[in-house]
């Protein structure tokens, strides 16, 4: 069972050991660093329930106290947080986050899209301290089958109609999406993991999954995180399956639409936080520095608007 004390110590060991050799030039970085998604979550209480039977991707809480440190030895200077599912549909500790760090965190907020009457929420989702746009998943039959029937029809209208980015995370999806895309060009829709889901690359479909995101790439207004590398990859550490996928989507949306991010919580324990920054920036030789400088953060600040 992991513990806090061997989590942290164990990440921050390796992290050091890892800048004595390929990663030691990140000290002398000049580009800005900025995680799109990291999952914070603190231990269930009382006052404080996650969906019942849900688990996290770890046996401990994310918390806090344990991401900026984790941020401060990689030298990863903002995070986007994305709250995990496993909490339901509230953003309060994303928010403390921001009100404790705010320069270091902003949030794309989980929301209610299952209830139309959330529509009346948007016109002020903002002015929610650190909030920039939303995220959804689509990756049950009742979430899929809300993208095929229309029901969520009213969601990508309102989020629109209010200018807020989504994130998306869906597999296998993209004639569904394309027709969202095109029905409603002034929304900003980024697709979470290069549009691949864990299940999805266990059954070895990743590069199934990489065509239909490759698809949407001709919307201007879509874009990708290339995030969880380490998660979907069959290998160690450079993690090279997933170097013809990388590429593939970063030639077909170009440096200013891609986004480098972690979801470290899940694959914590195949790749250091810092490793996980020199995967991008030492391993991949197709990428230019300036290319680097907007896939490893400008991209996404420019992208959420996040000054």
């Amino acid at each position: 069972m992991l513990t806090r004390r061997t989590f942290v110590g164990t990440t921050l060991s390796a992290g050091a050991a890892v800048a004595a050799g390929a990663g030691a030039g990140i000290a002398q970085r000049k580009r800005i660093i900025v995680d799109s998604q990291v999952h914070l979550w603190k231990a269930e209480s009382d006052d404080w329930k996650w969906v019942p039977g849900a688990k996290p991707q770890m046996p401990e809480p994310f918390t806090i106290e344990k991401a900026v440190p984790l941020m401060d030895d990689a030298g990863v200077d903002r995070v986007v947080i994305v709250p995990p599912s496993w909490i339901g549909n509230r953003n309060d500790y994303a928010i403390e986050a921001v009100k404790r760090y705010p320069n270091r965190f902003a949030i794309m907020g989980r929301f209610p899209m299952q209830d139309p009457k959330s529509a009346a929420l948007l016109p002020k989702w903002k002015e929610q301290p650190g909030m920039l746009g939303i995220r959804v998943t689509f990756n049950t039959p009742a979430t899929l089958e809300s993208l095929k029937d229309g029901s969520s029809d009213w969601f990508w209208s309102a989020v629109e109609k209010a200018g807020l980015p989504v994130m998306f995370l869906a597999s296998m999806q993209g004639p569904l999406f394309a027709g969202i895309a095109e029905r409603h060009p002034q929304l900003t829709l980024i697709v979470d993991h290069m549009g691949v889901l864990s299940g999805v690359a266990r059954a070895g479909r990743t590069g199934e999954a990489v065509k239909h995101t490759l698809s949407l790439a001709k919307f201007p207004n879509v874009s990708v995180k290339l995030s969880a590398a380490p998660l979907l990859s069959n290998e160690t550490y450079p993690f090279k399956d997933m170097s013809a996928h990388i590429r593939s989507l970063f030639d077909a949306y170009g440096p200013r639409r891609c986004y480098w991010g972690t979801d470290i919580t899940n694959s914590f324990d195949k790749v250091t936080y810092r490793q996980r920054i020199i995967h991008f920036t030492e391993t991949l030789d197709f990428m230019s520095e300036e290319d680097k400088d907007w896939v490893m953060g400008r991209a996404i600040l420019e992208r959420l608007k996040w000054s």
